[in-house]
């Protein structure tokens, strides 16, 4: 017997965890037109504050739109303009293979999942680019 029953994603939540070296958010589910201004003004708000180190860590995202897109590039292009420490923790390969399609992963700073700095994460993010 096959069952129809559709599996209700996860409502999207956005966990900030703060720690010595950054702070880093965590989006869970879909980052998209919907949810990115909420990510944002998250972002927004840290770096209001005081906090000269996001991370956004990508590791939940289960989908990634143009909209998600937009913010990555914003933020990255902040942190270059305004010295803001903004990196990306890599998100699932589907999330990972958005950013390749659209010619943008390796405009990125990427950090590792234990939240340090990882220069050379880039060609390990094409890789699982290529596989997905």
């Amino acid at each position: 017997m096959v069952s129809l029953e559709s599996s209700e994603p996860e409502p999207f939540r956005c966990e900030v965890e703060p720690d010595r070296v950054a702070v880093r958010v965590r989006p869970v589910g879909e980052l998209d037109l919907a949810t990115v201004p909420v990510v944002d003004a998250q972002l927004a708000e840290l770096w209001a504050v005081g906090f000269t180190r996001i991370v956004l860590d990508l590791h939940e995202v289960s989908f990634l739109d143009s909209t998600g897109l937009r913010l990555l590039m914003s933020w990255q292009q902040r942190s270059s303009a305004d010295g803001v420490g903004f990196a990306v923790i890599p998100g699932p390969p589907a999330v990972q293979r958005v950013l390749e399609l659209a010619g943008v992963a390796d405009r990125l700073t990427y950090w590792s999942p234990d939240g340090a700095a990882a220069p050379d994460i880039s060609r390990e993010v094409r890789s699982l680019g290529a596989g997905a």
